[in-house]
């Protein structure tokens, strides 16, 4: 993918990794659309950043998916990439669930149903392209599950598993495939205590060093910082199930 000349739709884009990747590809020269739910947050990042545009989207709104597209589309007609980094990221106590499955159900819908709905929605107009990308963002936590998230977990591991179809399918197309796998970074997306866990991958590291493999590797099919290779390659290790346990009983710790 080239970090240049291009007109980016970043879904998710007012917070955390999704306004860091605009913000570095908007410092480039790019056109950046941010979209999300909070308009008060996508209104924070297009005043902190002059030339950048914004898209209100539910994106767990199937009917408005297919809006969104058509405003997009018709706003943005040189649009030639998406990236789709939406996403929310749930504790479940799976003892107690019973009826009511509204965090899995939601989360479901957030981080998997969009990307393919809004891919679905938007393919035809990133095909008309000389050139064209799409980026998922999937996570570590794909490959190694944390138990105390598991719809979260699997809905990043099924997104992994799309992008390879996704870029097998499109492999004679104009539109390249790519998967961000992001580690434990030092974001909101579960509250302000992993936005100040010394534990986690400062924010702005995380965004550097995923720039510099772009810049890098063009051709790149997954974008994987060092910090989480260690959960990326855990099968490849044969050691997955130690990994697994002592990864899981040190998050519970």
């Amino acid at each position: 993918m080239k970090t240049t000349g291009n007109t980016i739709l970043i879904t998710g884009g007012g917070s955390g990794i999704g306004r860091g990747l605009a913000e570095a590809f908007h410092a480039l020269g790019n056109q950046v659309i941010v979209a999300g739910r909070r308009q008060q947050v996508l209104d924070e990042t297009t005043k902190a950043n002059s030339g950048m545009r914004s898209i209100a989207l539910d994106i767990e709104s199937a009917a408005q998916i297919g809006a969104f597209a058509g405003q997009v589309e018709q706003e943005f007609p040189a649009l030639n990439v998406v990236i789709h980094n939406a996403g929310i990221m749930r504790p479940e106590n799976l003892h107690a669930q019973q009826d009511d499955l509204a965090d899995a159900e939601a989360t479901i819908t957030t981080n998997l149903l969009g990307p393919i709905r809004l891919t679905a929605a938007l393919l035809p107009l990133l095909k008309r392209q000389r050139t064209a990308a799409i980026m998922t963002v999937s996570s570590g936590l794909a490959f190694v599950p944390m138990a105390a998230t598991p719809t979260y977990c699997a809905t990043k591991a099924a997104i992994h598993s799309y992008s390879q179809s996704l870029r097998y399918q499109l492999r004679e197309t104009n539109v390249q495939v790519l998967e961000l796998i992001p580690p434990y970074v030092q974001t909101e997306l579960m509250g302000e205590r992993q936005a100040k866990d010394p534990r986690a991958m400062p924010l702005d590291s995380f965004i550097a060093e995923a720039m510099e493999i772009l810049k890098l590797q063009p051709g790149a099919t997954e974008i994987c910082v060092k910090r989480v290779e260690d959960l990326r390659y855990a099968a490849a290790s044969g050691k997955y199930d130690d990994f697994f346990k002592a990864f899981n009983d040190a998050v519970a710790a």
